[in-house]
């Protein structure tokens, strides 16, 4: 029995897995999910050790744990580091989920729940391959070792110390990582570069108490007032970023990747259709695809301040406070982009307010892959065979931190082979993943570890 033959017998089996995994809250950024994150690492590890894995070992990093084991062959043959996160990103808001987030569902030929295409289910696809080898086969193409860490819902804050404690043990010729996603369910693509990333807290404090609304009213200072039009004025009428210094050591794009954005043929009238905008503010595809590939960005993702409950409550709360991330653009630094908004922000803050911030880590830079890399070649042939077409070289508007830091640290490149999509809903709610990218994704994992170790 071959490979692939049997991948697809014991199909029912790999989607039963897939159900248990996405079945435990796994969430990094919430203390309240810390069994889940144990949960997730102890099932994975045990997931592991059956496929065949030796050295299987949980990992100490100073945050949530990884998950390591590795399948040696021969001495002789290339080694290849798989990467992926057992960790998922918040259910919330829980009300807007069909069926509950932790209860993994099958509907239309997908499996929705938290995690299923970030990045569980294309996390285990090179684990039922590697088990797959062994069983039909008695050994793999080539040597395998598999990290899976646990924070990169968080920003993998710990990964590259991780990486810098265990050199030796991570020692590879090529990284692949089964994290990320396919841009389009209708096009295949290889990701060959991502932005950066890097979130902060800002909190504004007015009194140190919240205030009546009517006996203050009018002359304490009202710390949601001060908060929002501070935020205001990060921006321009255009989107686009004003802060002094943001942009500081911002590098060209790639030609390569400009001309990938010029073949895409990108309907931006579609794309707002699709997430629900009626009018589109951007009518341009080449353009809104530089927005989302190749501008740096900063962006609200929550902002909380006074009574939040059913109905009215009359304060003036002591403080207001907004959760920021940016998207970095190659060139840009973290801890540089985080001053100029200090800057800019502390510049601007209003009499009778103080002003906090909190980094949520180093944050990320920026990462690109060597467009001559044969295994972005051989990856790249074995998508066209399978989805009958050339895949498109894109960028990824989001953040995989994992690429600079492997590069930085283990001197190696890396890859994406991923074979979640970017319309499945991951970090939002009714997430899911194909059955149908399942079934491709391993027999793609099957061929690519194969040719890599011809």
């Amino acid at each position: 029995m071959s490979v692939e033959t049997y991948l697809e017998a014991h199909f029912d089996a790999a989607l039963d897995d897939l159900k248990a995994y996405a079945a435990i809250p796994s969430v990094s950024t919430d203390p309240a999910f810390i069994d889940g994150i144990d949960k997730a690492s102890l099932f994975l590890a045990e997931r592991l050790t059956r496929a065949g894995f030796d050295n299987v070992e949980r990992l100490e990093t100073g945050g949530h744990p990884a998950v390591y084991g590795e399948i040696l062959s021969d001495p002789a043959l290339p080694t290849i580091l798989v990467y992926g996160h057992y960790d998922v990103q918040p259910p919330d808001p829980l009300e807007k989920w069909l069926t509950p987030p932790f209860e993994p569902t099958l509907r239309d030929d997908r499996l929705y729940a938290r995690g299923a295409s970030d990045d569980k289910g294309p996390l285990l696809i090179p684990v039922l391959v590697a088990e797959a080898y062994l069983k039909t086969e008695g050994r793999l193409p080539v040597n395998l070792k598999l990290l899976v860490e646990g924070e990169e819902e968080s920003g993998s804050p710990h990964f590259e110390a991780t990486l810098e404690a265990y050199r030796a043990k991570f020692d590879c010729d090529l990284v692949v990582s089964a994290d990320g996603a396919m841009w389009r369910a209708d096009r295949p693509s290889m990701t060959v570069a991502s932005r950066g990333n890097v979130a902060l807290e800002v909190t504004v404090t007015g009194a140190s108490k919240d205030l009546h609304s009517g006996r203050h009213g009018g002359s304490a200072p009202n710390p949601i007032a001060a908060l929002a039009a501070l935020i205001a004025s990060l921006h321009g009428p255009d989107g686009r970023v004003t802060v002094d210094g943001f942009h500081d050591g911002t590098l060209p794009p790639d030609p390569k990747i400009l001309a990938a954005i010029g073949a895409a043929r990108f309907d931006a009238a579609a794309y707002y259709r699709d997430i629900g905008i009626a009018d589109a503010p951007i009518v341009d595809g080449d353009s809104l695809l530089v927005r989302q590939w190749l501008e740096p960005t900063l962006e609200f993702n929550g902002i909380s301040g006074g009574y939040q409950g059913r109905g009215t409550k009359t304060v003036i709360p002591a403080s207001a406070s907004v959760k920021i991330t940016c998207r970095l653009v190659a060139g840009q630094k973290p801890r540089a982009v985080i001053d100029a908004i200090e800057r800019h922000l502390t510049a601007r803050l209003p009499t009778g307010f103080s002003i906090a911030f909190d980094s949520d880590g180093p944050g990320s830079e920026a990462f690109a892959i060597d467009p001559d890399l044969p295994a972005l070649g051989i990856a790249e042939d074995i998508l066209g065979e399978l989805l009958g077409e050339k895949p498109l070289r894109v960028a990824m508007g989001a953040t995989v931190p994992i690429g600079s830091a492997f590069s930085r640290v283990l001197g190696r490149p890396a890859i994406f082979f991923s074979f979640a999509t970017s319309d499945e809903d991951y970090h939002a709610p009714n997430e899911f993943f194909r059955l149908s990218s399942f079934r491709t994704g391993m027999k793609a994992w099957a061929r690519l570890l194969k040719r890599l170790g011809a």
